[in-house]
């Protein structure tokens, strides 16, 4: 067995989550990518993919594996490209995880100006709203929105954002002048994730002090998207980040409310687990993805 070619179809295995689309990756026969991978698994007396109707799944043991295996890999490649006189140039993968909507807006312009700069870097960017586990999920750096809990990640800070409460005209019309926080608890509201706080909506105000007030749901959604479109249709009242009701309270479709007590900040950072930033690619990519950052973020 090429042992270091089994790793390196292992690891296009694990980044494509099937043997076929692994083997149009690597341009070789499917009989041979599986023969390699069953090889390895034999020789390493344990399994490193399970096999499922619809996809391959990492064990516990290959995501472990994996890791070792990509360091082992990209080393090497680090190794060739300074030997033949391209130590500046970085080589390697990158994963990338952010919220969806501040994803789009600033991480993916910086992502590719990353890529134009590193033409051998690769990233494999996820944008979800929702907390992604690094070290379960094998992702290297995250934008995380939100205070940091006590923890063993290495975090930067690189801007901040505000929560806005707003709602439609004709609701504010219909539902008469919401002038305090306690005055939710009487309103239809619409509830969004973990920002927010779900049912129980915090306002944390640098002039007023923090207020905690528990609404009672319209409409729960998931994302906030939907919940901007539900309170732009009329159903309640919402609280999104700023950025994410922009274009509907400049197009006068959604009206900000309780502002004085909205003057509060949630911190923005890039974290990353300590031992990852040992490399040379992920601390040039912190580096970098900080300080465009905190540029849009000012």
């Amino acid at each position: 067995m090429d042992k270091l070619r089994a790793l390196a179809v292992f690891s296009a295995v694990a980044d494509a989550g099937s043997l076929s689309a692994a083997a149009r990756h690597l341009g070789e026969p499917l009989t041979n990518v599986s023969r390699q991978l069953a090889q390895l698994e034999h020789h390493l007396g344990f399994t490193l993919l399970e096999r499922t109707t619809r996809k391959l799944v990492l064990t516990p043991a290959g995501r472990t594996y994996l890791a070792a295996c990509r360091t082992v890999l990209e080393t090497l490649q680090a190794t060739e490209a300074s030997i033949a006189g391209l130590s500046s140039d970085l080589v390697g993968r990158i994963a990338v995880t952010a919220p969806l909507g501040l994803g789009r807006l600033h991480v993916v312009p910086l992502v590719t100006e990353f890529l134009a700069r590193y033409p051998r870097i690769n990233v494999d960017l996820v944008l979800a709203d929702r907390i992604v586990d690094l070290s379960a999920e094998d992702v290297d750096i995250a934008v995380r929105v939100g205070r940091m809990k006590d923890s063993d990640l290495v975090a930067t800070r690189v801007g901040a954002l505000k929560l806005v409460t707003v709602a439609s005209p004709g609701f504010l019309q219909r539902a008469g002048t919401i002038e305090s926080v306690e005055h939710l608890a009487d309103t239809d509201c619409i509830s969004f994730g973990q920002i927010t706080g779900g049912p129980r909506w915090i306002f944390n105000s640098r002039r007023h002090g923090r207020r905690v007030v528990r609404v009672t749901p319209r409409l729960i959604v998931n994302s906030a998207e939907a919940a901007v479109d539900a309170a732009a249709g009329g159903i309640g009242v919402a609280r999104v980040l700023s950025y994410q009701a922009q274009a509907a309270v400049e197009s006068k479709a959604l009206t900000p409310i309780l502002q004085r007590f909205d003057d509060g900040e949630i911190p923005v950072h890039l974290v990353s687990r300590r031992a990852r930033l040992e490399n040379s690619r992920l601390r040039t990519f912190v580096t970098f993805a900080a300080a465009r950052l905190r540029e849009r973020l000012r």
